[in-house]
C-alpha cells in the first residue's frame, strides 16, 4: 500500500487527472460502440397515424416494455425492432388498433343495453355503420385514410312519400384512382346500407377534387357512364393502335390519337308486319235452318161466313210452305311479327384516328444520324394496318390519317449491355441496410483510430520499462539504476490505464519478494548455526 502512495505522489495531480480523464474516454467510448453494436435494428410499425392511434400504440407497446421510436412531428411514424414486427401488429391488430379514428360494431361492446335510450342506440348505429364502411374501403390499394358520412332519414308512420338516404366520402390517396375503382366504392358504400343507391353518393379527396358527384341524379350518372365509355374505348383503340405502328417504326416514334364520337340518345322502336300469303284457318262455323208453313185455301167471300160464329166449310183447300237455309262461316288468322327494338346510348358514331410517324435514321458520312422520309407504300400499309385494327367502317364515316413528318426529339441511342457481374446478381439492398452498413463502417474506422492512437502508445510506454522501472525502484526502496538516475520526471507521463496499474502492482510485488529472499539468502549464509536451530525449531513443531 505504501508503494502505490509512493507511486500517487510521484504521478501528482495533473498526471493523475490526465489518466482519470484519457480513462472515462476510452471506458465511454467503447460502452457506446458496444450499446450501438448490440441494439437491435429498427423497422417501421406503422405509418401515417393520427394522433389518437399514434397513443394508443405506444401506451399499449410500454406496457408490453417494448423499445420503439417515433418519428414526425406528432409520431405519426413509429419504429420497433425488425425482428418483432410481425408478432407486434399481430398483438395490436387482435386489440383493434389501429383504429384509424374510427370505430365500427364493437362500439356495442362497450355500453349498457339496457340503459341507453333509443336514440343514443341509433346513434351508435350511425357511428358504427360509418366506421365499417370506412375499414372496408380502406381495404382498396391506393386508399390510405377515408371518412362516411351517411344521411339516413328518420321512417315515419304515416308518411308516403319517403326521402331517399345519401352518403359523402372522403379519401386520402396514395396516387390516382381511375373511373372504376370509384364506381366500386360507391357500389360498396350502396350495396351495404339499406336504401341507398349509387348515385346518391358523392366522393372527394384530400385535395377538394370532386371525383363521383351524388347530386346529379340517374342521368348525371347515365352521363358519367357515357363519358367513361368513350374515355376507355379511345384508350383501348389507342394502344391496340400503339403496338401495332411501334412495331414497325419503333418505340416511341409515333404519336397516335384517337376521337370516338358516341350516341348519346337511347332509341326505342316497335314494328308490326302481316303476312297475307300466310293463312291459317282459326276457327269454322256451320249453320243450318229448315222452315214448313201451312195456311188455309181460297174460299168464296160471304156474309155469312163473315159473321160471328160462322164455321169454315170442311171441305175448305189448304196450302204449305217449306224453306231450307245452310250458312257456313270460316275465320283465317294471318300472321303477324311484332318487334320491339331498343337501343341504348352510347353506340359508335363515328371513329377519327390521327398517326403521326417519324421517318428513318441512318448514319451520315459524318457518323451523324441523317432522316430520310418514309415511303408512301409504307404509310399505306400502316394505314390499311390501322384501318383493320380499330374496325373501320366507310358508312358510318370512320376517317384514318396516317403523316410522316420529323418529330422534334431524336432517337435515343440504345445503351451499352454489359456482361452482368457476379455482384449484379445478389439483391438490391434498401435504403436502411445502407445506412445501417455505413454506420458500422463508421464505428469499426473509429475503433481502430482509437486503438492505434490511444491504446498502442500506452501500451508501448507501459512494455518499454521507463517510467514502470523508476517506480518500482522507488517504491521497494532501492536505488534506482545508474543509467537511469537522472531519467527526466516527463517519463511519468504515461497515464496507464487499469490493466497497466494491475501490471505496475504486479512488478512491485515481485521486486518486494526477490529482495526479501536475498536479504534471507544473506542472513543465512552469515549465521549457519543460528538458522539450523530455527529450523529445527520449526520441524518440531509440525
Amino acid at each position: 500500500m505504501k508503494a502505490v502512495l509512493e507511486l500517487v505522489e510521484k504521478l501528482g495531480p495533473a498526471r493523475l487527472a490526465a489518466m482519470g480523464a484519457v480513462t472515462l474516454a476510452l471506458v465511454g467510448f467503447f460502452a457506446f460502440v458496444i450499446l450501438r453494436v448490440s441494439q437491435p435494428e429498427m423497422g417501421v410499425l406503422y405509418t401515417d397515424l393520427s394522433v389518437q392511434d399514434a397513443g394508443a400504440v405506444v401506451r399499449d407497446l410500454e406496457t408490453h416494455g417494448v423499445r420503439y421510436e417515433t418519428r414526425g412531428d406528432v409520431g405519426q411514424t413509429i419504429l420497433a425492432p425488425r425482428a418483432d414486427l410481425a408478432r407486434l401488429r399481430m398483438d395490436l391488430a387482435a386489440k383493434g388498433l389501429p383504429s384509424a379514428g374510427g370505430v365500427g360494431y364493437e362500439i356495442f361492446d362497450k355500453g349498457d343495453a339496457f340503459s341507453t335510450t333509443n336514440f343514443v342506440q341509433n346513434v351508435n348505429h350511425l357511428r358504427a355503420l360509418e366506421g365499417e364502411l370506412a375499414r372496408s374501403i380502406r381495404a382498396i390499394g391506393r386508399v390510405q385514410a377515408a371518412r362516411v358520412h351517411l344521411v339516413l332519414p328518420e321512417k315515419r308512420l304515416f308518411a308516403r312519400d319517403r326521402e331517399a338516404p345519401s352518403a359523402a366520402i372522403v379519401l386520402k390517396l396514395a396516387g390516382e384512382l381511375d373511373a372504376g375503382q370509384v364506381r366500386a366504392i360507391r357500389h360498396l358504400a350502396a350495396a351495404a346500407v339499406e336504401g341507398l343507391k349509387p348515385d346518391r353518393i358523392s366522393i372527394v379527396d384530400e385535395r377538394g377534387r370532386l371525383l363521383a358527384d351524388g347530386a346529379r341524379g340517374e342521368d348525371g350518372a347515365a352521363l358519367v357512364g357515357l363519358e367513361e365509355r368513350q374515355t376507355g374505348l379511345e384508350r383501348r383503340l389507342r394502344t391496340q393502335v400503339e403496338e401495332i405502328v411501334a412495331g414497325i417504326v419503333g418505340a416511341g416514334r409515333a404519336r397516335i390519337q384517337v376521337n370516338a364520337d358516341l350516341d348519346a340518345n337511347r332509341v326505342e322502336s316497335r314494328s308490326e308486319t302481316f303476312d297475307p300469303d300466310s293463312r291459317v284457318v282459326r276457327s269454322t262455323q256451320t249453320r243450318t235452318e229448315n222452315q214448313q208453313t201451312q195456311g188455309p185455301g181460297e174460299t168464296g167471300v160471304s156474309v155469312g161466313n163473315e159473321l160471328p160464329g160462322a164455321t169454315q166449310p170442311k171441305d175448305a183447300n189448304t196450302t204449305r210452305d217449306a224453306s231450307s237455309k245452310n250458312e257456313e262461316t270460316t275465320n283465317y288468322e294471318i300472321s303477324r311479327v311484332t318487334r320491339t327494338e331498343v337501343q341504348e346510348g352510347g353506340r359508335i358514331r363515328r371513329l377519327s384516328v390521327a398517326v403521326l410517324v417519324d421517318g428513318v435514321y441512318a448514319p451520315g458520312p459524318d457518323g451523324r444520324l441523317a432522316y430520310a422520309p418514309r415511303p408512301q407504300e409504307e404509310l399505306d400499309r400502316i394505314a390499311a394496318l390501322v384501318r383493320t385494327a380499330i374496325g373501320y367502317d366507310k358508312a358510318r364515316g370512320d376517317q384514318v390519317e396516317v403523316v410522316n413528318l420529323r418529330l422534334a426529339e431524336g432517337p435515343v441511342p440504345a445503351p451499352e449491355v454489359k456482361e452482368e457481374s457476379l455482384l449484379d446478381v445478389f439483391r438490391t439492398p434498401t435504403r436502411a441496410e445502407l445506412m445501417r452498413f455505413v454506420e458500422l463502417a463508421v464505428l469499426s474506422l473509429l475503433t481502430l483510430v482509437v486503438l492505434l492512437t490511444v491504446v498502442r502508445p500506452l501500451l508501448r510506454r507501459l512494455m518499454s520499462g521507463g517510467a514502470p522501472a523508476l517506480a518500482v525502484a522507488g517504491a521497494a526502496g532501492l536505488p534506482a539504476p545508474e543509467g537511469e538516475a537522472a531519467a527526466e520526471p516527463a517519463a511519468l507521463e504515461v497515464t496507464p490505464g487499469p490493466a497497466a496499474r494491475m501490471i505496475e502492482y504486479a512488478k512491485i510485488n515481485g521486486q518486494i519478494q526477490a529482495e526479501t529472499i536475498e536479504r534471507v539468502v544473506d542472513m543465512v549464509r552469515a549465521s549457519p548455526a543460528e538458522t539450523a536451530e530455527v529450523l529445527r525449531s520449526w520441524i518440531h513443531d509440525r
